[in-house]
Protein backbone atom coordinates (compact mmCIF):
# COMPACT_ATOMS: atom_id res chain seq x y z
CA UNK A 1 0.00 0.00 0.00
CA UNK A 2 1.19 3.47 -1.10
CA UNK A 3 0.97 6.52 1.20
CA UNK A 4 0.73 10.14 0.12
CA UNK A 5 -0.67 13.47 1.25
CA UNK A 6 -3.27 15.84 -0.24
CA UNK A 7 -3.61 18.98 -0.02
CA UNK A 8 -5.75 22.04 -0.68
CA UNK A 9 -3.21 24.42 0.71
CA UNK A 10 -5.25 25.96 3.25
CA UNK A 11 -4.42 29.62 4.17
CA UNK A 12 -2.20 30.15 7.46
CA UNK A 13 -4.32 30.41 10.62
CA UNK A 14 -1.23 31.68 12.17
CA UNK A 15 0.16 34.95 10.57
CA UNK A 16 1.87 33.87 7.72
CA UNK A 17 1.41 35.53 3.99
CA UNK A 18 -0.34 33.57 1.08
CA UNK A 19 3.03 34.15 -0.45
CA UNK A 20 4.99 32.48 2.54
CA UNK A 21 1.73 29.09 2.95
CA UNK A 22 2.93 28.72 -0.59
CA UNK A 23 6.90 28.31 0.33
CA UNK A 24 5.62 26.20 3.13
CA UNK A 25 3.51 24.24 0.63
CA UNK A 26 6.80 23.41 -1.43
CA UNK A 27 8.40 22.57 1.81
CA UNK A 28 5.98 19.93 2.85
CA UNK A 29 5.99 18.15 -0.37
CA UNK A 30 10.15 18.34 -0.45
CA UNK A 31 10.00 16.67 2.64
CA UNK A 32 7.55 14.14 1.90
CA UNK A 33 9.90 13.04 -1.01
CA UNK A 34 12.91 13.27 1.27
CA UNK A 35 10.87 10.83 3.67
CA UNK A 36 10.09 8.56 1.24
CA UNK A 37 6.12 8.96 0.68
CA UNK A 38 5.13 8.06 -2.77
CA UNK A 39 2.43 10.25 -4.04
CA UNK A 40 1.52 14.05 -2.75
CA UNK A 41 -1.53 15.44 -4.55
CA UNK A 42 -2.94 19.10 -4.63
CA UNK A 43 -6.86 19.67 -5.20
CA UNK A 44 -8.14 22.40 -6.98
CA UNK A 45 -10.54 24.98 -5.06
CA UNK A 46 -11.33 28.72 -5.79
CA UNK A 47 -12.28 29.75 -2.58
CA UNK A 48 -10.65 32.30 0.17
CA UNK A 49 -9.74 29.55 2.19
CA UNK A 50 -7.49 27.26 -0.35
CA UNK A 51 -4.86 29.08 -2.40
CA UNK A 52 -4.77 25.86 -4.81
CA UNK A 53 -6.92 26.89 -7.78
CA UNK A 54 -4.08 25.93 -9.62
CA UNK A 55 -2.60 22.97 -8.67
CA UNK A 56 -0.52 22.11 -12.03
CA UNK A 57 1.43 25.44 -11.23
CA UNK A 58 2.09 24.23 -7.43
CA UNK A 59 3.02 20.71 -8.95
CA UNK A 60 5.29 22.20 -11.59
CA UNK A 61 7.21 24.00 -8.75
CA UNK A 62 7.69 21.16 -6.54
CA UNK A 63 8.89 18.76 -9.51
CA UNK A 64 12.01 20.80 -9.68
CA UNK A 65 13.00 19.97 -6.47
CA UNK A 66 12.24 16.52 -5.67
CA UNK A 67 12.84 13.14 -7.00
CA UNK A 68 10.56 9.99 -6.28
CA UNK A 69 7.43 11.40 -5.00
CA UNK A 70 4.31 11.17 -7.38
CA UNK A 71 3.10 14.70 -7.80
CA UNK A 72 -0.97 14.25 -8.55
CA UNK A 73 -4.44 16.94 -8.61
CA UNK A 74 -6.69 15.93 -5.82
CA UNK A 75 -9.13 16.97 -7.90
CA UNK A 76 -9.08 18.62 -10.96
CA UNK A 77 -12.48 20.00 -11.59
CA UNK A 78 -12.44 18.68 -14.78
CA UNK A 79 -16.13 19.87 -15.59
CA UNK A 80 -15.51 23.61 -15.54
CA UNK A 81 -12.19 23.24 -17.22
CA UNK A 82 -10.76 22.59 -20.70
CA UNK A 83 -9.70 18.91 -20.83
CA UNK A 84 -6.83 20.16 -23.75
CA UNK A 85 -5.25 23.10 -21.38
CA UNK A 86 -5.65 20.38 -18.67
CA UNK A 87 -3.39 17.24 -20.74
CA UNK A 88 -1.22 20.27 -21.46
CA UNK A 89 -0.57 21.34 -18.46
CA UNK A 90 -0.29 17.92 -16.44
CA UNK A 91 2.06 16.81 -19.69
CA UNK A 92 4.32 19.44 -18.59
CA UNK A 93 4.29 18.49 -15.18
CA UNK A 94 5.19 15.43 -16.15
CA UNK A 95 8.18 16.26 -18.76
CA UNK A 96 9.62 18.22 -15.62
CA UNK A 97 9.56 15.41 -12.86
CA UNK A 98 10.56 13.18 -15.54
CA UNK A 99 7.38 11.00 -15.80
CA UNK A 100 5.78 11.46 -11.76
CA UNK A 101 2.45 13.06 -13.05
CA UNK A 102 -1.24 12.04 -11.97
CA UNK A 103 -4.70 13.84 -12.69
CA UNK A 104 -7.07 12.87 -10.34
CA UNK A 105 -10.20 14.16 -11.88
CA UNK A 106 -13.88 14.77 -10.45
CA UNK A 107 -17.07 17.03 -10.55
CA UNK A 108 -15.81 18.72 -7.50
CA UNK A 109 -17.42 19.21 -4.19
CA UNK A 110 -17.72 23.09 -4.57
CA UNK A 111 -19.72 24.42 -7.16
CA UNK A 112 -17.53 27.85 -6.97
CA UNK A 113 -15.74 26.81 -10.57
CA UNK A 114 -19.07 26.68 -12.54
CA UNK A 115 -20.17 30.24 -12.29
CA UNK A 116 -16.31 31.54 -11.90
CA UNK A 117 -16.14 30.20 -15.52
CA UNK A 118 -19.40 30.58 -17.34
CA UNK A 119 -20.83 26.63 -16.91
CA UNK A 120 -24.08 26.31 -15.34
CA UNK A 121 -24.91 23.77 -13.32
CA UNK A 122 -27.86 22.46 -14.77
CA UNK A 123 -25.34 20.37 -17.09
CA UNK A 124 -23.71 19.18 -14.13
CA UNK A 125 -22.86 15.01 -14.86
CA UNK A 126 -23.69 15.90 -18.60
CA UNK A 127 -20.41 18.61 -18.46
CA UNK A 128 -18.07 16.01 -16.72
CA UNK A 129 -18.75 13.03 -19.04
CA UNK A 130 -18.35 14.98 -22.41
CA UNK A 131 -15.08 16.18 -20.64
CA UNK A 132 -14.30 12.89 -18.98
CA UNK A 133 -14.20 11.20 -22.94
CA UNK A 134 -12.30 14.75 -24.53
CA UNK A 135 -9.02 13.82 -22.09
CA UNK A 136 -9.32 10.44 -22.49
CA UNK A 137 -9.34 10.69 -26.49
CA UNK A 138 -6.12 12.89 -25.76
CA UNK A 139 -4.24 10.06 -24.49
CA UNK A 140 -4.68 8.26 -27.84
CA UNK A 141 -3.09 9.79 -30.34
CA UNK A 142 -1.19 13.44 -30.72
CA UNK A 143 -3.27 14.50 -33.19
CA UNK A 144 -7.64 14.80 -32.06
CA UNK A 145 -10.57 13.73 -33.48
CA UNK A 146 -13.36 14.38 -31.40
CA UNK A 147 -17.22 15.77 -31.70
CA UNK A 148 -19.07 17.83 -28.42
CA UNK A 149 -21.63 19.74 -27.09
CA UNK A 150 -20.43 21.96 -24.52
CA UNK A 151 -16.65 22.17 -25.83
CA UNK A 152 -15.89 23.08 -29.77
CA UNK A 153 -14.75 19.78 -31.47
CA UNK A 154 -11.24 18.94 -32.74
CA UNK A 155 -10.59 17.89 -36.45
CA UNK A 156 -7.32 16.38 -36.05
CA UNK A 157 -5.29 19.29 -34.25
CA UNK A 158 -2.32 18.27 -32.64
CA UNK A 159 -1.64 18.63 -28.83
CA UNK A 160 1.62 19.31 -27.33
CA UNK A 161 3.64 19.21 -25.31
CA UNK A 162 3.14 15.23 -25.28
CA UNK A 163 4.21 13.54 -21.41
CA UNK A 164 6.70 10.87 -20.86
CA UNK A 165 3.77 8.54 -19.68
CA UNK A 166 2.24 6.88 -22.22
CA UNK A 167 -0.56 7.16 -21.60
CA UNK A 168 -0.28 9.97 -19.05
CA UNK A 169 -2.36 8.32 -16.43
CA UNK A 170 -5.46 9.48 -15.33
CA UNK A 171 -7.77 8.54 -12.02
CA UNK A 172 -11.89 9.39 -11.36
CA UNK A 173 -12.10 11.09 -8.19
CA UNK A 174 -15.43 9.80 -6.62
CA UNK A 175 -17.86 10.62 -3.45
CA UNK A 176 -20.74 8.47 -2.28
CA UNK A 177 -22.15 8.33 -6.12
CA UNK A 178 -22.29 4.57 -7.67
CA UNK A 179 -22.63 5.80 -10.74
CA UNK A 180 -19.44 7.38 -10.32
CA UNK A 181 -18.02 3.96 -9.59
CA UNK A 182 -19.53 2.42 -12.57
CA UNK A 183 -18.07 4.93 -14.61
CA UNK A 184 -14.60 4.67 -13.57
CA UNK A 185 -14.83 0.48 -13.78
CA UNK A 186 -17.18 0.31 -17.04
CA UNK A 187 -14.13 3.10 -18.28
CA UNK A 188 -11.14 1.08 -16.78
CA UNK A 189 -9.60 3.84 -14.89
CA UNK A 190 -8.37 3.65 -11.38
CA UNK A 191 -10.46 5.16 -8.87
CA UNK A 192 -10.15 7.29 -6.09
CA UNK A 193 -12.43 7.24 -3.46
CA UNK A 194 -13.05 10.37 -0.84
CA UNK A 195 -14.41 9.09 2.82
CA UNK A 196 -14.63 12.20 5.09
CA UNK A 197 -16.87 10.71 7.56
CA UNK A 198 -18.64 7.39 8.65
CA UNK A 199 -16.86 4.09 8.40
CA UNK A 200 -14.95 2.74 5.95
CA UNK A 201 -16.47 -0.58 5.33
CA UNK A 202 -20.06 1.29 4.45
CA UNK A 203 -18.37 2.05 1.01
CA UNK A 204 -17.88 -1.70 0.16
CA UNK A 205 -20.84 -1.94 -1.47
CA UNK A 206 -19.90 1.05 -3.79
CA UNK A 207 -16.39 -0.17 -4.35
CA UNK A 208 -17.77 -3.78 -5.31
CA UNK A 209 -19.69 -2.23 -7.49
CA UNK A 210 -17.02 -0.70 -9.15
CA UNK A 211 -14.86 -3.97 -9.80
CA UNK A 212 -17.92 -5.52 -11.29
CA UNK A 213 -18.42 -3.08 -13.60
CA UNK A 214 -14.70 -2.99 -14.49
CA UNK A 215 -15.22 -6.94 -15.20
CA UNK A 216 -18.22 -5.50 -17.44
CA UNK A 217 -16.24 -3.71 -19.49
CA UNK A 218 -13.69 -6.28 -20.03
CA UNK A 219 -10.91 -4.42 -19.06
CA UNK A 220 -7.04 -6.11 -18.55
CA UNK A 221 -5.39 -5.94 -15.25
CA UNK A 222 -6.75 -5.73 -12.10
CA UNK A 223 -9.03 -2.77 -10.44
CA UNK A 224 -7.07 0.02 -8.77
CA UNK A 225 -8.75 1.74 -5.70
CA UNK A 226 -7.17 3.86 -3.55
CA UNK A 227 -8.73 6.32 -1.18
CA UNK A 228 -8.02 10.19 0.32
CA UNK A 229 -9.01 10.52 4.00
CA UNK A 230 -9.09 13.13 6.48
CA UNK A 231 -6.44 12.49 8.80
CA UNK A 232 -2.93 13.79 10.42
CA UNK A 233 -0.29 12.31 12.75
CA UNK A 234 1.81 13.12 15.93
CA UNK A 235 3.88 11.61 18.40
CA UNK A 236 0.76 11.25 20.92
CA UNK A 237 -3.20 10.59 19.86
CA UNK A 238 -3.86 13.14 22.58
CA UNK A 239 -1.30 15.63 20.51
CA UNK A 240 -2.90 14.55 17.28
CA UNK A 241 -6.39 15.41 18.46
CA UNK A 242 -5.22 18.87 20.00
CA UNK A 243 -3.64 19.96 17.23
CA UNK A 244 -6.15 18.92 14.21
CA UNK A 245 -9.45 19.84 16.54
CA UNK A 246 -9.31 23.82 16.26
CA UNK A 247 -8.72 23.62 11.89
CA UNK A 248 -11.44 21.02 11.63
CA UNK A 249 -14.23 22.75 13.62
CA UNK A 250 -13.35 25.88 12.07
CA UNK A 251 -13.46 24.30 8.53
CA UNK A 252 -16.98 21.99 8.87
CA UNK A 253 -18.40 24.85 11.09
CA UNK A 254 -17.92 27.00 7.62
CA UNK A 255 -19.08 24.52 5.50
CA UNK A 256 -22.41 23.30 7.83
CA UNK A 257 -23.58 27.21 7.92
CA UNK A 258 -23.32 26.64 3.93
CA UNK A 259 -25.30 23.54 3.66
CA UNK A 260 -27.25 23.41 6.05
CA UNK A 261 -25.85 20.77 8.57
CA UNK A 262 -25.91 20.86 12.31
CA UNK A 263 -23.13 21.81 14.82
CA UNK A 264 -19.58 20.08 15.01
CA UNK A 265 -19.27 18.78 18.56
CA UNK A 266 -15.26 17.48 19.34
CA UNK A 267 -17.27 14.56 20.77
CA UNK A 268 -18.30 13.76 17.10
CA UNK A 269 -14.75 14.00 15.89
CA UNK A 270 -13.22 12.20 19.30
CA UNK A 271 -15.47 9.52 17.70
CA UNK A 272 -14.53 9.52 14.12
CA UNK A 273 -11.05 8.90 15.58
CA UNK A 274 -11.93 5.59 16.90
CA UNK A 275 -10.65 2.85 15.73
CA UNK A 276 -13.60 1.65 12.96
CA UNK A 277 -14.39 5.15 12.16
CA UNK A 278 -12.69 7.30 9.05
CA UNK A 279 -9.92 9.65 10.46
CA UNK A 280 -6.37 8.63 10.17
CA UNK A 281 -5.33 11.24 13.39
CA UNK A 282 -3.56 9.64 15.81
CA UNK A 283 0.19 8.55 16.55
CA UNK A 284 1.97 6.72 14.00
CA UNK A 285 1.13 3.14 15.17
CA UNK A 286 -2.90 4.32 15.19
CA UNK A 287 -2.39 5.41 11.96
CA UNK A 288 -0.98 2.43 10.54
CA UNK A 289 -3.49 0.39 11.89
CA UNK A 290 -6.35 2.22 10.64
CA UNK A 291 -4.89 2.39 6.92
CA UNK A 292 -4.76 -1.45 7.18
CA UNK A 293 -8.28 -1.27 8.02
CA UNK A 294 -9.10 0.46 5.42
CA UNK A 295 -7.19 -2.04 3.21
CA UNK A 296 -9.40 -5.04 5.12
CA UNK A 297 -12.97 -3.13 4.78
CA UNK A 298 -12.55 -2.03 1.16
CA UNK A 299 -10.94 -5.39 -0.19
CA UNK A 300 -7.21 -3.92 -0.49
CA UNK A 301 -6.10 -0.29 -1.71
CA UNK A 302 -3.41 0.60 -3.38
CA UNK A 303 -2.66 4.01 -1.82
CA UNK A 304 -3.83 5.92 0.87
CA UNK A 305 -3.70 9.89 0.60
CA UNK A 306 -3.86 11.30 4.20
CA UNK A 307 -5.72 15.19 3.67
CA UNK A 308 -3.29 17.55 5.35
CA UNK A 309 -3.86 20.42 4.34
CA UNK A 310 -1.47 22.86 6.40
CA UNK A 311 -2.37 26.51 7.43
CA UNK A 312 -4.78 24.57 9.91
CA UNK A 313 -2.14 23.82 12.04
CA UNK A 314 1.29 25.35 12.78
CA UNK A 315 3.96 24.82 9.43
CA UNK A 316 6.22 22.87 12.41
CA UNK A 317 3.31 20.95 13.27
CA UNK A 318 2.63 20.03 9.49
CA UNK A 319 6.25 19.30 9.04
CA UNK A 320 5.98 16.79 11.80
CA UNK A 321 3.35 15.14 10.71
CA UNK A 322 5.17 14.21 7.45
CA UNK A 323 8.36 13.50 8.90
CA UNK A 324 6.07 10.89 11.33
CA UNK A 325 4.21 9.24 7.93
CA UNK A 326 7.42 8.34 6.04
CA UNK A 327 9.63 7.56 8.79
CA UNK A 328 7.20 5.65 11.32
CA UNK A 329 3.56 4.82 9.73
CA UNK A 330 5.18 4.01 5.82
CA UNK A 331 7.25 1.28 8.05
CA UNK A 332 4.51 -0.20 9.46
CA UNK A 333 2.40 -0.63 6.58
CA UNK A 334 5.32 -2.66 4.67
Amino acid sequence: MQIGIDSFVEVSRFGETDAQRAQNLIEEVVLADQVGLDAFGIGEHHRKEYLASSPAIFLAAAASRTRNIRLSSAVTVLSSDDPVRIYQDFATVDLLSNGRAEIVVGRGSFIESYPLFGYDLQNYDELFTEKLDLLLTLRESVSVHWQGKHRASLNGQAVYPQPVQQPLPVRLGVGGTPNSFARAGLLGLPLTVAIIGGEPHRFRPLVDHYRDAWKRGGHAGEPDVAVHALGFVADTTEQAIDQYWPMYQEVFTRIGRERGWGPISKESFVAQCSPNAAFLVGDPETVATKMKHYNDSLGGVSRVGVHMSGGGVTHAQQMRAIELLGTKVKPLIG
